[in-house]
């Protein structure tokens, strides 16, 4: 009987008894588990009476004594959490110094490091920070010279960050990384007349560059043609020479220039564009009509 008794006394407070008395310390806040960057701000009848912000299991009663009883009926215990946060806003409208309507779009990080300042001193400080940021972007970057929005975007968000982190620190926030990460053209006109002078430009400089390659290319050919007449005309004062020195040593020997000379008589004649008549009889002969 023993047995069964502690038996059924085990499974009574297993399954009935420690549900409800878990229960109760919920509801009471008899404890709490804090996750990591996280912050809970106690108040008692309207003041804040203290937070917590070091991760993992607490009792309040050992935090705050035993006034930490009467939380729950009269305190409230803000849960505040302290995590990076990042938003971007598009298509800021910004003017340049030449009249141009420009969109801006800024990314930023910001991560609450004051809570109490967070949760009353703003009704919704997230949604002021944007207007901040986004009033900044206007105050900094506006009637500025088109080159530089397009070029020193490193300079132009450390100017907006600057302008924001004192108004932001009053509402708990902390303004982090700012970068401008997009400056474009809004007016759809002043977009289709760039789009045409950068293609009217790409058409002079492809039509330079295929000018220059002919140029060079036409210097090449008349260098060649320049070096090639100049050999041929050294070749040609050369050749009498050449030939005068062969036709000499041939005629050292009669019987070879004789048959030489026979010979360039027969190539000649069947060279000429003249008719060959054969004569026969006594009179034999070839004749020679042009």
């Amino acid at each position: 009987m023993s047995f069964f008794s502690t038996l059924i006394l085990g499974v009574i407070g297993t399954f009935i008894a420690t549900p409800i008395v878990l229960a109760i310390g919920r509801m009471l806040q008899l404890w709490r588990v804090l996750p990591e960057r996280t912050v809970i701000v106690y108040t008692f009848f309207g003041k804040v009476v203290g937070q917590l912000d070091e991760p993992g299991l607490f009792l309040p009663i050992m935090h705050f004594g035993p006034r930490a009883l009467l939380f729950p009926l009269f305190g409230k215990a803000y849960v505040v959490s302290t995590v990076i946060h990042q938003a971007y806003l598009r298509n800021q409208l910004v003017n340049s110094e030449e009249g141009a309507p420009m969109g801006v779009g800024i990314w930023f990080e910001m991560f609450v490091n004051n809570p109490k300042a967070y949760l009353f001193q703003n009704s919704d400080p997230i949604g002021s920070l944007k207007a901040n940021v986004a009033t900044a972007i206007v105050k900094q970057l506006s009637n500025l010279r088109l080159e530089v929005l397009l070029e020193n975007r490193d300079a132009l968000s450390r100017k907006v960050r600057e302008e924001v982190s004192p108004t932001s620190s009053q509402w708990g926030f902390s303004l982090g990384s700012t970068y401008i990460r997009k400056v474009a053209f809004r007016d759809r006109g002043m977009i289709a007349e760039i789009q045409r002078k950068v293609v009217n430009r790409l058409r002079q400089v492809t039509a330079a560059m295929r000018q220059a390659g002919d140029n060079e290319v036409a210097i090449i050919h008349s260098e060649a043609d320049r070096q090639a007449a100049q050999r041929l005309g050294q070749a040609q004062a050369v050749r009498p020479q050449v030939v005068g020195r062969a036709l000499a040593e041939i005629q050292r020997v009669p019987e070879v220039a004789d048959a030489l000379f026979a010979l360039l008589d027969i190539q000649a004649t069947l060279k000429s564009p003249g008719k060959i008549t054969l004569a026969g009889g006594d009179s034999a002969g070839l004749l020679l009509n042009t």
